[in-house]
């Protein structure tokens, strides 16, 4: 029995020795069209979250990306049964990918799409498929409808305050609030527990001074829903007792967690007491883990972070107070859901090629590994004798072409699963050289250098050097190949020179590439500049003389104070160094000489220190502005942009504080100067950007605290190259300047924002219809004028800028609006008299507003009979449609002209009179007319004559006769009217019939016809005229005086039935 164990042991390790020692798999290189020619089975290379919680109010996109040659097609399943995309209008597939998207725009439940979706990505090679994505709609339920009553506790006694939030998906953040909306503070006394409860150590009787109201926010909603407060009434009692700590949670003295590896660990303790207890936090057998341990929530809470299995064991809480202490246990379990120790990697063989493909995981409990083959349990596959499953393992012997596959490792345990895919590609290609052919290799003599020679085939080529065409392989000595296809030389020496040449070589072919490599001697400084001390106004040099290799192109440049150095009219450089005329103290500080070529490069310092005039001497001599800028030159020319090198002018004793650099282009405005840019004074170089299509010209002002000096010569000009505008003209408006037009005007671009030729504007504009048609003009002036427009409507406007490079970006839309005219009336004005005092008025908006109102004239004056007073005039807001008239006198009436106004006049008049009251004020004035002796006489006198016309009427009647009257009249009776029988008029019916051409006022009296023309119609008339001070003069109507001429036999003062009437 031991010697059988001994031989499976010897297997085993057999077993490993060979897995070890298979053929290393073949890497694909990343050049795209080695990629694009080479079969390549399905890739996952996107795919949503397993637990994918979405807005219910937003489309739902499930993600699903795919490589492979050839391009995958995708297919889904849900619930584990295939999902028909093309069957459902909502839902659809993105071209070229297998994301799918399920649109509500047209209606529809996100809940019905709930469930369990996985992708399957397939071409002829294999299936890849995604991990199950487990789809769920977001969800924030209203809070449960309670009643909360009053909570009454003694002073000093523990309380918790239930939330008991809705079950929301994600679950909601708890937070608790008095009803004034103001946060509840929270000390050590009163905090939120983990369940949103609401915790007090022990209650006070300040705690009764508010309100508590558990609030729960859900995430993707935004909404807050708010509980029902809790009102405290704490009942108070001669002293508090204090008293020993108590756990209010956890209950009792030990209980025990279970957390996932990975996650955090959150443990909690809270305590009663008074007064309130400190709580400190222990591991038994050690210390509490370090640097991902956290104490919060008044030291209530402690959160240890990414959690692992050495963190499992016993925790315990202790709480104290002054009057003693009590600890509870907490027992800490920690599982693992699945997680990976080595996930499976595409395997890439050649045909007759050994592999292996490794799935290990582990977790506690331990998940299964299940292997799968496109999608379908390995068990279920078709029979592959080149292909054995050993465990976490399967192993390929011999593979051949055809027997490429996608497999899927699932590892799972109860809490969660890991799903890779990783393909097995059978490929045969011949060797491939993938760098450029004859490469030139410059190296400097002595240093390391390298020649590549990258290569792909399938087998993996075997890769050789040689050199200068002998046949014996280089490696070993001066040179070592790399596996990759390099060969490194750790000394190029002058004989290393020569043509090298790489050969790739396997089964199917071989290729090579061949690499020139040159020696070059190195670049070196052999005398340096030095440190000096001049005079100012000296001439110093600096030595700088280069010994390199005469094949290559040698770059000398000097920099002051590690700064790029200006070689003005003062700086000359020579082959051999450097000279400065002139020096001034601005030249003092570091020059350092910098030879480079393409390979190397060699530098060299010295400190140049300027004796200056001394600092007393200086203080006295006068400041003054400085000298001009000299010399601009334009260096580094660009499409976009230009160096601008200057050489300052004296400062005269006062130090330049600022540059200012303008410009000046000769299309738009030519010799008109525009500020560019500003530089501080301590620079003498700066990069300009540019704009397209303009011919500059630049100049310098120098600034010092004196002033500003007179500007720089100008430097030569710089021609931009043109491009379309990048952007549209601004203050786009549109209004009309007449009735029937709209004029839209615009700010133009400028010089530098046309960036090409002919300048033009594309206007376009529709009415505010979507369904309109657009029209549209090209103009070069920034106004257009639309004629033939409705009165004031709104359009669309949009102005786009176009050169003859194009078109600048779609322009905004804007809203402007044709022409305004005159308003029509209101549409009604009514006039009420709650009282002999005040008279109130209201009306309405014009119909036919015909632009933006800019308020109300309301004309008024008072009449009694044909007497009138002045006219009175009151303007109105558009908004204001009431106003009040206190009357002068209780008998007179009001005549009213309202007429609304726009910014072009005032439109049609409405015309309103207030009616007549027959009240006790008028009665009160007639009462002395009445007492007359004269007014007696005639009424008895009209009644006698009455008396007599109705017995003589009731004598003809009781004839068979009627009255002829036509014959005394002027005006026809209407025969129509129910009161004429054969020409006959009977006198019952005459007494408040109105006349032809009149009309009841609103009191019932009888007045003329009247005109609705406006008070300036009625001056223009014949007789009727205005005073100086505004009063009307003559009769109302032209018609009135004409009437009283002609006779009185429809007046209602000679008409003895009337009269009659009147007494009664």
């Amino acid at each position: 029995m031991v010697m059988r164990r001994h031989h499976l042991t010897c297997a085993g390790i057999a077993f490993a020795l060979y897995l070890h020692h298979l053929v290393s798999t073949i890497e694909v290189p990343l050049d795209s069209n080695i990629q694009s020619e080479l079969p390549q089975p399905p890739t996952i290379t996107k795919q949503s979250v397993k637990d994918y919680i979405v807005d219910p109010r937003d489309n739902i996109f499930i993600e699903c990306e795919a490589k492979g040659n050839p391009v995958p097609i995708f297919s889904w399943t849900r619930n584990g049964k295939f999902f028909n995309v093309a069957k459902d209008p909502k839902v659809s597939m993105r071209r070229r990918s297998g994301t799918l998207v399920i649109d509500f725009h047209s209606g529809g439940r996100p809940e019905d799409y709930e469930g369990e979706y996985q992708c399957f990505a397939r071409n002829d090679y294999g299936t890849a498929l995604s991990s199950k994505i487990h789809l769920q709609v977001s969800k924030s339920p209203l809070w449960p409808k309670e009643k909360v009553d009053v909570i009454e506790v003694d002073e000093g006694a523990p309380l918790s305050l239930q939330c008991n939030p809705p079950p929301g998906l994600p679950s909601p953040v708890i937070f608790w609030m008095s009803s004034s909306m103001e946060p509840i503070h929270q000390d050590k006394r009163v905090s939120q527990g983990q369940n949103g409860d609401l915790y007090f150590s022990n209650v006070m009787l300040q705690d009764a001074q508010t309100d508590y109201s558990c609030n729960a926010r859900f995430h993707f909603t935004h909404t807050i829903q708010q509980k029902n407060p809790y009102t405290l009434k704490v009942k108070t009692t001669r002293g508090i007792t204090e008293t020993t700590p108590s756990f209010m949670y956890p209950y009792g003295t030990s209980s025990s967690q279970m957390v996932l590896r990975g996650e955090d660990l959150l443990l909690e303790c809270i305590a009663s007491g008074v007064p309130a207890p400190d709580i400190m936090w222990y591991k038994k057998g050690g210390e509490l883990p370090v640097g991902k341990t956290k104490l919060e929530n008044f030291n209530k809470a402690l959160r240890i972070s990414n959690v692992s299995e050495e963190d499992s064991g016993e925790y315990f809480c202790l709480a104290s107070n002054k009057m003693g202490s009590i600890r509870h246990t907490i027992s800490v379990r920690v599982k693992a859901a699945p997680y990976w120790l080595d996930e499976p990697q595409n395997l890439i063989l050649a045909p007759g090629e050994d592999g292996r493909l490794v799935c290990r995981a582990n977790g506690n409990p331990k998940p299964a590994i299940q292997w799968l083959v496109n999608g379908e349990p390995i068990e279920g596959s078709p029979p592959n004798p080149s292909r054995e499953v050993a465990g976490d393992t399967i192993v390929f012997r011999d593979t051949q072409i055809g027997s490429s596959a996608v497999y899927q490792c699932n590892a799972s345990n109860e809490h969660g699963y890991l799903l890779a895919n990783a393909f097995v590609s059978v490929l045969d290609v011949p060797p491939r050289i993938l760098a450029p052919r004859n490469q030139l290799i410059k190296v400097i003599q002595n240093n390391r250098t390298r020649l590549d020679c990258p290569f792909f085939g399938s087998p993996i080529p075997t890769l050789r050097w040689f050199k200068n065409g002998q046949g014996n392989t280089l490696d070993g000595g001066n040179y070592k190949a790399h596996e990759n296809g390099s060969l490194e030389m750790e000394m190029a020496r002058k004989e290393d020179q020569g043509i090298y040449t790489c050969v790739a070589t396997n089964i199917l072919g071989k290729a090579e590439a061949q690499v020139r490599l040159e020696v070059k001697d190195p670049t070196r400084i052999v005398r340096g500049p030095e440190d000096q001390v001049v005079k100012r106004g000296s001439m110093p040099r600096l030595h700088c003389r280069v010994k390199h290799d005469p094949t290559l192109k040698l770059t000398v440049t000097w920099l002051k104070d590690d700064a790029p150095l200006y070689m003005g009219n003062r700086m000359k450089k020579e082959d051999d160094g450097l000279t400065i005329y002139g020096v001034a103290e601005k030249d003092q500080g570091d020059y350092t000489c910098v030879a480079s070529t393409e390979l190397d490069k060699d530098s060299a310092k010295a400190y140049l220190t300027v004796l200056a005039v001394p600092a007393n001497r200086l203080r006295d001599l006068p400041k003054e502005r400085p000298d001009r800028p000299q010399d601009l030159e334009l260096t580094d020319l660009a499409e976009r942009s230009v160096r601008l090198t200057w050489i300052p002018g004296d400062d005269n004793n006062s130090p330049i504080t600022d540059y200012i650099v303008q410009f000046e282009e000769d299309r738009f405005q030519p010799g008109m100067w525009h500020n560019h840019s500003r530089y501080p004074g301590s620079v003498n170089s700066a990069i300009l950007s540019l704009s397209p299509y303009v011919n500059y010209q630049f100049r310098v002002i120098a600034v010092n605290d004196v002033g500003s000096s007179l500007p720089s010569m100008p430097s030569e000009r710089y021609q931009t190259n043109g491009a379309r505008p990048e952007i549209n003209p601004t203050g786009v408006q549109g209004a009309g300047t007449q009735k029937n037009n709209m004029e839209i005007t615009w700010t133009p671009l400028n010089a530098t924002q046309a960036y090409g030729p002919n300048l033009r504007y594309i206007v376009r504009w529709r009415r505010r219809d979507p369904r309109g048609s657009w029209y549209n003009e090209t103009v070069k002036a920034p106004r257009h004028v639309v004629w033939n427009t409705p009165i004031y409507v709104p359009y669309e406007i949009k102005v786009q800028a176009e050169n003859d490079f194009g078109r600048a970006p779609e322009p905004d839309t804007y809203i402007g609006y044709s022409g305004e005219d005159l308003p029509s009336s209101p549409r009604y004005l009514r006039i009420r008299q709650p009282n002999l005092e005040s008279i109130n008025l209201e009306w309405d908006h014009p119909e036919h507003p015909n632009g933006v109102l800019t308020g109300y004239s309301l004309r008024y004056q008072a009449f009694n009979g044909s007497k009138t007073g002045r006219t009175l005039v009151e303007n109105f807001s558009p908004n204001q449609t009431k106003f009040t008239l206190q009357r002068t006198d209780p008998i007179s009436r009001y005549r009213f002209f309202l007429r609304a106004r726009t910014q072009v006049g005032e439109g049609e008049t409405l015309v309103e009179e207030s009616p007549a009251l027959l009240n006790e004020a008028y009665t009160k004035n007639h009462v002395d007319i009445a007492t007359q002796g004269w007014f007696i006489g005639l009424m008895c006198a009209i009644a006698l004559l009455v008396l007599i016309l109705l017995i003589v009427c009731f004598i003809k009647r009781s004839r068979g006769g009627k009255y002829p009257v036509r014959d005394n009249k002027d005006e026809h009776l209407n025969p129509e009217d129910k009161n004429v029988e054969d020409g006959s008029f009977d006198y019952s019916d005459e007494d408040n019939k109105p006349l032809p051409n009149s009309q009841t006022s609103l009191d019932g009296t009888i007045k003329q016809q009247e005109s609705d023309d406006s008070l300036v119609d009625y001056g223009e008339g014949g007789e009727g005229q205005f005073n100086e001070d505004g009063s009307f003069i003559g009769q109302y109507t032209v018609k009135k005086d004409k009437e009283e001429t002609e006779g009185n036999e429809s007046s209602e003062a000679t008409s003895p039935v009337n009269a009659i009437y009147s007494l009664a």
